[in-house]
């Protein structure tokens, strides 16, 4: 059985949307036929000073909890990959599949998955562009984050799909997750 992960940020010992996180790690144990009363709220116990990535691996018998210093890894621009058969439905700590993809940036900072002609995610964080009104995300991501549900919950992003025969169309783009936040790409995504 592939061990589950949860990456949550901690800011001055405080841990951000927690219940977020606590509400897919729920889900994901269910979808793996399993159950665990794990209670993040309560097991995590982050430095007070400073900002820091607490990595939550876990299956239904086990556990563990690590906080690292945080270091904001700057991405301006993603280069567009195909990967037709990735599934990457539950955040597994096995990150192989992904890794491969980012070996094949090049000289830009991360990929921009494309799943059967639709825009995906990068390989650490979820994608939106931006038509001159509305920030999008696509509807079928490769993973439904935490951040991308809370922007979706408070209407920030809307969810379409995006066929990559159409990103010229938007005027901007941005990749989010737990740990950055939402950051508008410098220069986008390279054709």
């Amino acid at each position: 059985m592939s061990l589950l992960l949860e990456t949550l940020k901690a800011v001055e010992g405080t841990v951000l949307h927690v219940n977020y996180h606590q509400a897919r790690l729920e889900y994901s144990l269910k979808q793996l036929g399993l159950h665990a009363d794990y209670d993040l709220k309560n097991l995590l116990k982050p430095p007070s000073k400073g900002v820091y990535r607490c990595r939550v691996i876990y299956d239904a018998d086990h556990i563990a909890l690590t906080y690292l210093p945080y270091k904001h890894r700057r991405i301006t621009t993603l280069k567009i990959v195909e990967a037709d058969t990735l599934e990457y439905a539950l955040k597994y700590a096995d990150r192989t599949a992904l890794n491969t993809l980012f070996q094949q940036r090049g000289s830009c900072d991360d990929v921009a998955i494309v799943k059967n002609g639709y825009l995906a995610d990068s390989t650490i964080a979820n994608i939106a562009l931006y038509d001159g009104n509305t920030w999008y995300t696509p509807k079928q991501p490769l993973l439904f984050g935490t951040t991308r549900q809370r922007l979706l919950d408070t209407g920030k992003i809307k969810e379409k799909q995006i066929p990559c025969d159409t990103l010229q169309n938007y005027q901007k783009s941005a990749v989010f997750n737990a740990m950055m936040g939402f950051v508008e790409l410098e220069n986008g995504i390279i054709f």
